[in-house]
């Protein structure tokens, strides 16, 4: 007779319970993808408020915010590369620092598709600009995004965005989108915040390592079996020697 699969079984078994945490992971994934959908959702609704209001109000994201930002028509500003409505071109980003503020913010002023050439003309100034944006967490750029060059980023780096314009003192990590013109006399640059797109594929996610651990579990009774049955010694009578 076999001996039992030990080795085999603590294998399988391991496996098994892997494949269920990870079933388990992305059901804990789908109840926080759909949180975070909800509130979005309640965020877009909001009519705009003040920014130390929404700033100390807890979660910020997608919050719709008034601000005063001195000088932001004529702010110096960099590139940075973009696709908006499927066109490509860049968003100009520049820093507002509110009176009474410590920090910073970058403010998005808006989209400039290719070949546009026309750009705000920067001048020192400090004329109050009223400003409607939506506030937005910047994620850090991943490690194979290309520097910047000539004045032109390739993703959103906040802090490095700050040093190219020389500001001096913290910025904030998120990210303002203006939603009202900045620069009516340049009808190239469009504001605009990027769509809350969201996908939500962990129920099918869960549904799959769950299936996975079923079809490996099934496997291993099968395998066990047959191995259990060609052990046993068979029941048929053996047969006679001729004479």
């Amino acid at each position: 007779m076999r001996r039992f699969p030990w080795i085999l079984t603590i294998l399988t078994a391991a496996a098994i319970a892997l494949l269920i945490g990870l079933g388990v992971w992305q059901v804990q994934r789908l109840r926080w993808k759909e949180g975070l959908i909800t509130a979005a959702q309640a965020a877009a609704t909001r009519p705009p408020e003040p920014l130390d209001a929404v700033l100390a109000g807890g979660d910020v994201e997608f919050r719709k915010v008034l601000m005063v930002c001195p000088g932001l028509a004529t702010a110096p500003y960099v590139e940075l590369q973009s696709i908006h409505d499927g066109q490509a071109g860049v968003r100009l980003i520049s820093v507002c620092r509110p009176a009474g503020r410590a920090d910073g913010l970058l403010i998005d002023r808006g989209f400039i598709a290719d070949p546009e050439t026309a750009r705000p003309r920067v001048l020192a100034s400090t004329l109050p600009l009223v400003l409607i944006g939506e506030l937005r967490r910047t994620p850090p750029p991943g490690a194979l995004t290309p520097p910047p060059a000539n004045n032109r980023f390739y993703a959103r780096d906040n802090a490095a965005m700050a040093k190219a314009l020389g500001v001096e003192g913290p910025v904030r990590p998120e990210t303002v989108f203006a939603l009202t013109a900045i620069n009516p006399e340049v009808p190239a640059l469009r504001p605009s915040a990027p769509p809350a797109a969201f996908s939500n594929n962990h129920f099918g996610y869960a549904l799959t390592w769950f299936g996975l651990a079923i079809a490996l579990a099934g496997f291993y009774v099968a395998l066990l079996r047959r191995r259990l049955n060609d052990g046993r010694p068979s029941s048929r009578p053996a047969p006679r020697a001729e004479r």
